[in-house]
């Protein structure tokens, strides 16, 4: 198997919201970065939502990203000096409009921080990083969109039959994603079927967890696990788990919001059994399903 993985590859696009702080996105998710383009407006759209934008028979939404995360907003004056970031994630096509790019940068994904509690109640921060001795603080782009395009409360809801949920309930299953947004929605496509689950922010604590069970005669069976994450991101923990004796029979199912077929290419080259582009509740869970089918055939 090839241990590649978005550390490695993956840089940092670096822009402004406001004059004094800077602010970056993963490059994987950006699609492309164009400037300021006339906009068209979408009647009852959010209060964040400028218009509609046009690319190459391409249209899409395009957000006020400052006004977004609680910034100043942008006003007429700036608006045409400014850039749009076109993002493909979470399978919709989305603008963000921002004051100014820096740069692209390299980035060791391993010595992002967690947010500091100076920034206060920032839930749009996941992480905090230093380029050129400037701190740089990553944003949560799902959870950015989830407050401007709500999920319809059904999609989170699987159906399954009373037989399918008995399949699951006495699996040993670890959800692991740094995205708070993202663990609700998969905590509650659990919930609402009564599966029980254990939950970990990040590849690491959810490596220790796993080898600790193990150690214990009551291993994992199931793993679901985001792809892009601060630190051990997915691809690295399937490789970790894949090439780890006691822990290698363990259904893994990794999921990411880049609408890309190299990211599921690549979940397949470091052994994940499974690859979804999240979050549909009914994909997931038949795919544990699958997972469980695997475990009771070993058995």
């Amino acid at each position: 198997m090839i241990k590649s993985a978005t550390n490695q590859s993956q840089g940092m696009l670096l822009f402004q919201l406001t004059l004094n702080q800077s602010f970056a996105i993963g490059t994987l998710k950006v699609k492309e970065i164009v400037p300021y383009t006339p906009l068209t407006v979408i009647p009852h759209s959010h209060s964040t939502v400028l218009g509609a934008a046009t690319l190459r028979g391409q249209t899409f939404p395009v957000i006020d990203m400052a006004k977004a995360v609680g910034y100043r907003a942008l006003v007429n004056e700036e608006i045409k000096d400014c850039y749009i970031i076109i993002t493909d994630c979470q399978r919709k096509l989305v603008g963000f409009m921002v004051r100014g790019i820096n740069k692209i940068t390299e980035c060791n994904w391993h010595e992002i921080d967690a947010p500091p509690v100076s920034l206060g109640n920032n839930v749009f921060v996941t992480g905090v990083t230093t380029v050129e001795d400037n701190l740089v603080q990553l944003l949560d782009v799902e959870l950015l969109m989830s407050k401007i395009f709500p999920e319809d409360p059904s999609s989170l809801n699987p159906v399954l039959t009373d037989i399918e949920r008995e399949i699951l309930r006495p699996l040993k299953i670890l959800l692991v994603d740094d995205s708070s947004v993202a663990r609700r929605q998969l905590s509650q496509a659990l919930d609402s079927i009564s599966v029980p689950y254990f939950i970990s922010t990040n590849g690491q604590d959810a490596l220790n967890m796993m080898k600790n069970a193990a150690d214990n005669n009551d291993p994992f069976q199931i793993l679901v696990s985001d792809i892009e994450m601060p630190g051990l991101d997915g691809y690295e923990l399937a490789f970790d788990v894949k090439n780890t004796e006691k822990l290698k029979s363990v259904y893994i199912i990794l999921h990411t919001s880049l609408s890309s077929e190299i990211s599921v290419s690549q979940a397949h080259q470091v052994g994940a059994d499974e690859a979804l582009t999240k979050f549909e509740a009914n994909e997931l869970i038949h795919a544990m399903l699958r997972g469980a089918e695997r475990h009771i055939v070993v058995a």
